[in-house]
């Protein structure tokens, strides 16, 4: 495999700095998650419900600390696996740096930071630039396409010279405008080519390319546009702009709003169409530019990626140009992505390019490699993103646990409309290709060559799902940002479509942990990539610790906010994700559970609620979603919601039930096609199929306090417009226990207490 060079930069750097605690490196792969959808029968000609995703979010406490096991006193380092199990007390705060000197971290958006250099290997690669990454793509791949998206039926595209330049003017109008140094350039819309070119300009311009959510609030925006100093804010459309028009005058920074689409329906002072923006530095002398590019060092920030929070304000998590540069290089390296003087790689963009899983894939690891990035339509989650991956046909598809679940919902209802026979078929061939595919995971049996019963299935059933997705070119399928039940992990890689899971956060510039053919486990997220190193914190006696980074990914810390950066890194520099996870014999990362999220009960027992919950779910297909109750309660309670229909338009839940719902309903006697009609008990057979299926958890549980006592079934399904579900679709706990707080308190209401000779107390 070949990688772009990485050529050595001519400025001086901060000192090369390695962790104090040596731990081995785990090779491994990272990369992008992908989306791909499946069937059980072999008829795909439907258009599948997606949602969007990217990377992790912020989580909010539940608790205010971890239990008291997190308390425990130094011991000498002990390591398993090639990778760091530690079992001491976290340093309580960052070393202060010297005088002068660049520390690890800091929260001033014009400081620099000191590079955590390696030794050797890909940790020891010579730092760049944004610009220094871009100039040598375009000397490797510049007549090859980069960029390509649709205006009408028209195909049009920019190859890498073409769109170098247009960066470089795009950086010019920002200048023109009177962008200044450390200042934000917020960038508010879909996918498109304008948001890469607008993304970069403001880099080569000096400034921080800021990405904001397209469902913020206006307030929500001024938030950000505050908080980085944005001096220009850029939108797609008219609706998009009007959020910014209702903030502006309490914006005391902005100087320019930039409208990429659409033809403007007011004229006002200051705002400009895409066309006259990028007009105002197409003249303009490449000197200035230039001046502002060479100044540029790689442990300077020139991005943020602000967190979605749950409550309280975002965090705007500062990455180096050191951080996007070194990190598409590894990423690069370990999935063995081609470059495009071999095989161009082509991706997709449709995923919220305000999360950093979608830029590092779709912007940096694709320039990496001269890859071409393609530009779904705006309604590409509402169902045309089926016919862009057709057109397209990627070689890599990253999607977000919940993408994979439509997509398998909605194969499964396509499924159950084949005839009989197709069905059989179909299902034989998932039985051989989940046997096939599990057996390649294990190196023990991996060296026989796969059975002709697999070679059969592949032509009748493996390449007419691939090709009917448009993934029959997509050898890397990815998924990440939050967990994936075992049961889609299995739908998919039945289908002979393993999906890869990595595992990253916007803190350490998306991946650090991925999956791929040679390195894959099933509910695992595969090993380290090259150049970073994993510390497990305070391991229990089953090897659980909070998971901790170390590398060249991790971030420079949040602007302008020195307490919460301290929070996330210790005195040593590692970076604490707030996730407890495990290693195997063989290395691969297995996440368990998120500290915040721990249920600890009234009897004091530990309790992470995402095993329970995923086990419901695969229990009972029925549910949607499902939310684990008990923190500082006697006893587990759970709130259940029932798969239904979803405005295509809002993405509000609706009252019918999903086809698949309503013929599982069938199944097991029931006449219910609403979810009205199920909620608060109101189905029999539902509530007894429910009440069955709980109670099979329950029987595995490894104790009394693990078990299900109370349930209930929702009104409604969660959401991202009802508050339920966050950006990258994860649940929103807090948010949850307030909207439906009633219901959580019905659960624990004292009951009469009978008299009874082992209960002497009189009835209250």
């Amino acid at each position: 495999m070949q990688l772009t060079a990485c050529e050595p930069t001519a400025m001086s750097e901060a000192v090369v700095m390695e962790p104090s605690r040596t731990g081995s490196i785990l090779e491994s792969s990272c990369g992008a998650g992908d989306s791909a959808a499946s069937l059980d029968g072999i008829v795909l000609n439907e258009s599948s419900e997606e949602e969007s995703t990217g990377e992790r979010e912020e989580e909010t406490s539940a608790h205010d600390e971890v239990n008291s096991s997190t308390k425990a006193t130094e011991v000498p380092a002990e390591q398993t696996s090639n990778t760091q199990t530690v079992k001491a007390q976290r340093p309580n705060s960052l070393l202060v740096p010297a005088a002068g000197e660049p520390g690890l971290w800091t929260s001033q958006g014009d400081a620099e930071v000191k590079l955590r250099i390696g030794d050797s290997g890909l940790a020891a690669d010579s730092p760049l630039t944004v610009n220094e990454m871009f100039t040598s793509a375009v000397e490797r791949f510049g007549n090859c396409t980069a960029l390509s998206w649709k205006e009408g039926d028209q195909q049009k595209s920019l190859n890498y010279k073409e769109y170098y330049q247009t960066c470089r003017t795009a950086a010019k109008s920002f200048l023109k405008l009177g962008l200044q140094r450390y200042h934000g350039v917020g960038i508010l819309g879909f996918n498109s080519a304008e948001w890469f070119i607008a993304d970069i300009g403001a880099i080569m311009a000096g400034g921080f390319a800021v990405g904001i959510y397209t469902t913020n609030s206006p307030e929500a925006c001024q938030y950000v546009a505050e908080n980085c100093r944005a001096n220009i804010i850029v939108v797609e459309n008219h609706k998009q702009l009007q959020k910014i028009l209702q903030v502006e005058d309490k914006l005391p920074h902005l100087k320019a709003i930039i409208q990429y689409k659409d033809a403007l329906k007011e004229k006002r002072p200051n705002l400009y169409t895409w066309a006259e923006f990028m007009e105002l530095g197409r003249d303009e002398p490449d000197a200035p530019l230039d001046a502002v590019i060479s100044s540029q060092k790689p442990n300077q920030c020139c991005t943020l990626i602000y967190t979605s929070g749950t409550t309280g304000q975002p965090k705007g998590v500062m990455l180096s140009h050191d951080n996007i540069t070194w990190t598409a290089l590894s990423t690069c390296r370990h999935v063995r992505l081609t470059d495009a003087t071999q095989n161009q790689e082509i991706v997709v963009s449709y995923l919220p390019l305000s999360h950093i899983a979608a830029q590092m894939v779709d912007i940096w690891v694709t320039m990496k490699v001269g890859g071409a990035t393609y530009f779904a339509q705006p309604d590409a989650l509402k169902g045309s993103l089926v016919n862009t991956l057709k057109e397209v046909r990627p070689t890599a598809f990253m999607g977000v646990p919940r993408v994979w679940e439509k997509m398998q919902e909605k194969m499964r209802a396509v499924g159950a409309k084949s005839s009989t026979v197709r069905r059989k078929v179909a299902a034989w061939a998932k039985d051989v290709g989940l046997q096939t595919n599990l057996t390649k995971m294990n190196p023990s049996d991996a060296a026989g060559r796969p059975p002709l019963s697999y070679h059969i299935a592949k032509k009748l059933v493996f390449k007419k799902v691939r090709k009917a997705l448009g993934l029959d070119r997509c050898s890397k399928c990815y998924t990440g940002a939050a967990p994936i039940t075992k049961d889609t992990l299995e739908f998919f890689l039945s289908l002979d479509i393993p999906l890869y899971e990595l595992y990253g956060m916007s803190e350490c510039t998306g991946p650090h942990t991925i999956s791929r053919p040679e390195a894959f486990k099933l509910t695992s997220c595969g090993k380290e990539i090259p150049g970073c190193k994993t510390k497990l914190h305070n391991p229990d006696e089953e090897g659980n610790g909070e998971i901790c980074f170390w590398g060249r990914h991790v971030f420079m810390g949040y602007l302008n906010m020195p307490d919460k950066t301290e929070e996330a890194l210790d005195a040593e520099g590692w970076l604490h994700s707030g996730d407890l996870g495990k290693h195997d014999e063989n290395g691969f990362l297995f996440i368990t559970g998120r500290i915040k999220e721990l249920i600890i009960t009234a009897g004091g027992e530990n309790i992470p609620p995402v095993p329970i919950e995923d086990a419901v779910k695969e229990a009972i297909p029925l549910i949607s979603n499902a939310m684990l109750i008990g923190d500082k309660r006697k006893f587990l309670s759970m709130l259940l919601t029932i798969k239904c229909q979803v405005n295509p338009e809002s993405g509000d839940p609706e009252d019918e039930l999903t086809p698949e719902a309503v013929e599982l309903c069938r199944k097991l006697g029931s006449d219910a096609t609403r979810v009205s009609e199920i909620a608060g008990g109101r189905d029999r057979a539902i509530h007894a199929a429910i009440q069955e299926g709980i109670n099979g958890v329950n029987e595995k549980a490894t104790s009394n306090a693990q078990r299900i006592q109370k349930w209930i079934i929702l009104d409604r399904d969660f959401s991202l417009p009802g508050g339920e579900l966050g950006p990258t679709m994860k649940l929103k706990r807090p948010v949850v226990m307030k909207m439906y707080k009633e219901q959580i308190e019905n659960f624990y209401k004292e009951l009469a207490t009978p008299t009874t000779p082992d209960n002497p107390l009189p009835p209250k």
